[in-house]
């Protein structure tokens, strides 16, 4: 499949703005700010990142730190580095254009990142300053890397979901998150409601690394919890009624400062390989 960089960087603004519509308890959306961050602020690293992450020209790693350092210019915090981390090897895998379908193309990225690719991406997390990420005994971000971008990953992988899809070749995304989507698809006809259940299926399966980061595991248990109630909530055919539940989750959850910032990010690249594949076919 061959799509131009202005097409992509379509489709990529379209994922994040898709996301942003979803009510993701505990998370920002039109429907609520949080955490000191706004829906412009998202809109708006969205929109000055498009441009870098689907250069043509730039290696996968200069594509993340390109996108975040003009993420950070425009609105001075991190709101989209898991974002740009999941959605490069996406964009890197249209943009070579090797006639397998979007997850082989993706496979084939991550098998081929390099030493500098590596240097990149370390460089665009000390540039991000995501807290309690890019600081370790091996590869520290801070430091020059000395391995591939792929087996940087493997270092960070136990701790990290996002670095786990660079060794599954996304697997949470396209195994678990595509099926849940379109099974609510299927059911609402809309994107962004389909979204909502992504994210909270995915909260009542796996623990959100950014939680785990800042807290342990100490609310681990009680959002696996209640994402599964609001999980089995949505399942009716008009999701709006769910909307007091939502908007309760989520006030519980910013009242504690608990943020699955990393779910959210997977939910932006689920969303983003819905759309490439919509374009595949």
């Amino acid at each position: 499949m061959t799509l131009s960089p202005a097409r992509l960087a379509a489709c990529y603004r379209q994922a994040c703005e898709l996301e942003l519509q979803a009510f993701k308890p505990g998370n920002v959306s039109v429907y609520a700010d949080g955490h000191d961050m706004t829906v412009a602020d998202f809109r708006l690293s969205a929109e000055v990142s498009a441009a870098p992450l689907c250069c043509p020209d730039y290696s996968l790693g200069e594509k993340i730190y390109y996108a975040v350092k003009a993420t950070r210019a425009a609105v001075g915090c991190n709101t989209n580095l898991g974002i740009i981390l999941l959605a490069a090897p996406l964009v890197q895998a249209v943009l070579n254009n090797t006639g397998l379908g979007l997850r082989d193309a993706l496979r084939q990225v991550l098998d081929s990142t390099t030493v500098s690719d590596a240097d990149w991406v370390f460089r665009a997390i000390a540039l991000a300053a995501p807290g309690g990420l890019g600081e370790a005994e091996q590869q520290d971000v801070h430091t020059g890397a000395t391995v591939t971008l792929k087996a940087a990953m493997q270092l960070a992988s136990g701790k990290d979901r996002i670095a786990l899809q660079y060794l599954t070749a996304y697997k949470d995304i396209f195994d678990f998150a595509l099926p849940t989507y379109y099974n609510g698809k299927n059911v609402w006809k809309s994107k962004s409601w389909s979204a909502v259940v992504v994210y909270t299926t995915m909260l009542s399966q796996f623990p959100d690394s950014h939680i785990e980061r800042k807290y342990g595991n100490q609310y681990s248990q009680m959002i696996r919890q209640t994402m599964a109630r609001l999980t089995q909530a949505l399942e009716i055919p008009d999701p709006q009624q769910v909307l007091p539940l939502l908007y309760q989750t989520d006030a519980a959850l910013k009242a504690q400062r608990i943020n699955p910032g990393t779910t959210a990010d997977m939910t932006v690249a689920t969303l983003l390989a819905v759309l490439l594949q919509e374009e595949w076919a």
